[in-house]
């Protein structure tokens, strides 16, 4: 095989008659993005398929040295081609491709490398990317359809952050799920008129979001509560972490998992450090921090909205996660989640989610490092935190992590016990 793969283009005739496949991690911010795409006009599909079948083709065309995220990804990617259910020479892949210094940024050459091997070389991938990394005529990130993305970003979280805190305690099952896809269905219908997408709208109809949620008919039983941090894939993907929120849910937990508005807030400030420490121009400060500004303001409405009724748990802002972390880990840290894993696990356990779940893939050194390592210095800051760390991949069995995880939920219990005989 040829060191060097060419890249096949996504062209503008490709775009009229290509579905364009993407690998699934949020669930509910994805279903979201998958409708916005094919409002602008592109034959878009989040993948679904799931079970070992995706693991074991990745391990086919990925070495089992690489990230675990890496090899899901492209596995899902190459198990949906083999099913049949899609034309593959009317079929074309995206991947984000970062261009910061984690292995990520170069997934979308391996994915490359595993096609011409799976014998798919003539499958277009197309790099979902904000720095101009690669370029297709057929695909772009307009002004447009970036702010669409934003808004749904941030309904995403609130809808994700109401779903999490009402699941546990509903009394007619399933219907915390029936509201977040009622909003999913009517929020596109908004979009397609071109409303729901500014701050204002954004608030007024977070406000409606959040009503719903507080009418559905609860019963307060007492849950240990779980905060859930981790390499982002691995963190927020079912396939990646075994349904882990299901489990938890199974076991009679509360989860709470840090949004992805504060991880889009981290990456642009990142570009700021780097613009202070090394050098930069002007224009590139100045845009940074526009675009910073625009992310905090939509934040600050689904913070806002989410506090209305005074019966959720609102997450502290980035300003504040960023403030947490100042005392234990540098702002330069950014490799893999950088400081603001660290910082996470600082919010959650301030806001009431003590008992912490970092997952993270095995062999992702950055993340062991901000995550794992940093497991001592916070039980010298908050003693009574409970954190384990899950390493998940191919070799890992799902039982051997489930043990692990009742165990640190026999040991939340106990101090739960424990601090009710105090009382």
């Amino acid at each position: 095989m040829p060191d060097s793969i060419a890249r096949v283009e996504f062209t503008k005739s490709m775009r009229k008659e290509y579905t364009v496949l993407a690998p699934q991690m949020l669930p509910i911010h994805f279903a979201l993005f998958e409708k916005i795409f094919r409002q602008a006009g592109c034959s878009f599909a989040v993948l679904q398929n799931e079970g070992r079948a995706v693991a074991d083709t990745g391990l086919k065309y990925v070495h089992n040295d690489m990230c675990y995220p890496a090899l899901l990804v492209i596995g899902q990617f190459i198990d949906a081609l083999n099913s049949g259910k899609y034309d593959t020479n009317k079929t074309a892949l995206i991947i984000t491709q970062t261009g910061g210094g984690c292995r990520a940024s170069n997934y979308i050459h391996l994915l490359r490398k595993a096609l011409v091997k799976a014998g798919y070389g003539h499958v277009p991938v197309i790099s979902l990317n904000p720095s101009g990394l690669e370029k297709n005529s057929g695909f772009s990130l307009s002004l447009p359809l970036i702010r669409r993305l934003i808004a749904a970003l941030a309904y995403g979280d609130l809808l994700m952050l109401l779903h999490n805190q009402i699941k546990p305690y509903e009394i007619n099952r399933g219907e915390s799920q029936k509201t977040v896809d009622g909003w999913i269905d009517r929020l596109i219908s908004l979009f397609d008129k071109g409303k729901g997408l500014s701050g204002k709208e954004v608030r007024k109809n977070g406000g409606k979001i959040v009503k719903d949620f507080a009418e559905i008919p609860v019963n307060r039983t007492e849950k240990t509560k779980v905060g859930i941090v981790g390499e982002i894939y691995v963190k927020y993907s079912p396939l990646a972490n075994n349904r882990l929120e299901d489990f938890l849910f199974e076991q009679g937990c509360e989860v709470m998992v840090p949004g992805l508005m504060s991880f889009m807030l981290f990456k642009a400030d990142n570009r700021l450090e780097d613009i202070r420490l090394y050098g930069g121009s002007a224009a590139k400060r100045i845009a940074v921090k526009i675009l910073m500004k625009y992310l905090a303001k939509f934040e600050s409405h689904v913070l806002t909205a989410a506090g209305k009724h005074g019966i959720f748990t609102v997450p502290a802002p980035y300003s504040r996660i960023k403030e947490l972390a100042g005392g234990v880990i540098g702002s330069g840290c950014k490799m893999g989640e950088g400081w603001l894993l660290t910082a996470e696990m600082m919010e959650l356990i301030e806001s009431g989610y003590g008992n912490i779940l970092c997952a993270q893939p095995f062999g992702c050194l950055p993340n062991h490092i901000v995550g794992k390592g940093m497991i001592r210095q916070l039980r010298n800051i908050y003693p009574e935190s409970n954190i384990v760390p899950i390493d998940y991949d191919p070799g890992a069995t799902k039982v051997n992590q489930e043990n692990r995880i009742k165990l640190m939920l026999a040991v939340a219990r106990e101090g739960q016990s424990r601090a009710t005989r105090v009382i």
